[in-house]
């Protein structure tokens, strides 16, 4: 049964597709200047050395280390998943990451790698990147991940009705995903480079709320345009006012550009700033990156020693 089902007061929104649509296009309209504004003036709010060190902890304890490669093997699953559970094998003071990201055939590989870490397995799902499939196949292969061991399905929109307005259907095929999902618990990707608008990226984060996403994240990774300061603060500023208005909290996953421990606590700032303290943990927050890890272990190296390791210093995953 979903997690975040729409309070009563919202529940007759998605009754049809035209009070579905009354009410997704009835939300405030975006500005744009001011979005981007708002989230370049926090991007450059300094931080001192303590407040850094606990950023860098925060932000490893955040990231869902992905890979999703059609050449990856069960010996590199094995190595991530190694690397989530001990990131930094010569402090083992570093935080273990979130998750591990892999696609539904290599979840019970994964899940053995890091059995008794605490880490969580998520697979991608329905037709990931493209969500191009019918809704039979997008079922089968989130209950495949499921039975495999999944803990998180990161599933993709039909990012094709969406545009064109069937918003319906978008909610009633999360609305399956996540009957389908179990006790797992389901992060929706919009796709963001892909929506044009802010005011889209506010509606589908609506919808996906309402549809009862525990988190709403940016994108895939695989298009031009993943996560942004500014289409990841109105998403933050959706939960926000969604938990305002119905009690019910869901998270936050920005994927794919976020490369440097200087964006990810750019990103924690969004965070603390627009949806408050109660959100910077990381069940309700998360970054997905498969080369972030690694500036982060280097930066916190350079805080605890004085010197800059360099690259060589940890893994190439």
């Amino acid at each position: 049964m979903p997690t975040n089902a729409p309070t009563a007061a919202l529940k007759d929104v998605t009754s049809s597709d035209s009070t579905l649509r009354r009410f997704l296009h009835g939300l405030p309209g975006v500005d744009a200047v001011g979005l981007e504004a708002r989230a370049a003036s926090l991007g450059t709010r300094s931080i001192k050395t303590t407040a850094k060190a606990y950023a860098i902890d925060l932000a490893i304890s955040m990231v869902d280390l992905t890979t999703l490669e059609g050449a990856d093997t069960p010996g590199k699953v094995r190595a991530l998943g190694a690397k989530a559970v001990r990131p930094d094998p010569t402090d083992r003071t570093t935080p273990t990451t979130a998750a591990v990201c892999v696609y539904p055939d290599m979840v019970a590989v994964a899940k053995q790698a890091v059995a008794g870490s605490g880490v969580k397995v998520a697979s991608v799902a329905t037709a990931f990147p493209a969500g191009r499939a019918a809704l039979a196949v997008k079922l089968a292969d989130v209950r495949d991940a499921v039975a495999a061991g999944a803990d998180e399905i990161d599933m993709v929109i039909d990012r094709g009705a969406f545009l064109a307005g069937d918003y319906l259907k978008v909610y009633d095929e999360i609305v399956a995903v996540r009957e389908a999902s179990g006790a797992a618990r389901l992060k929706v990707i919009f796709e963001t480079g892909e929506l044009s608008t802010y005011d889209n990226i506010r509606r589908a984060s609506w919808l996906g709320m309402l549809a009862g996403a525990d988190f709403i994240k940016t994108s895939t990774g695989k298009v031009a345009v993943n996560a942004t300061p500014a289409n990841t603060l109105l998403m933050l500023e959706a939960v926000r006012d969604f938990r305002a208005q119905t009690g019910v909290q869901v998270g936050v996953k920005p994927a794919g550009g976020i490369r440097t421990s200087k964006d990810a606590i750019k990103f924690l700032v969004l965070v603390n700033e627009t949806a408050g303290e109660d959100w910077l943990d990381n069940h309700w927050f998360r970054f997905g990156a498969s080369s972030l890890l690694n500036d982060l272990l280097m930066q916190r190296q350079k805080l605890a020693t004085g010197r800059y390791s360099g690259p060589d210093y940890v893994t190439v995953d």
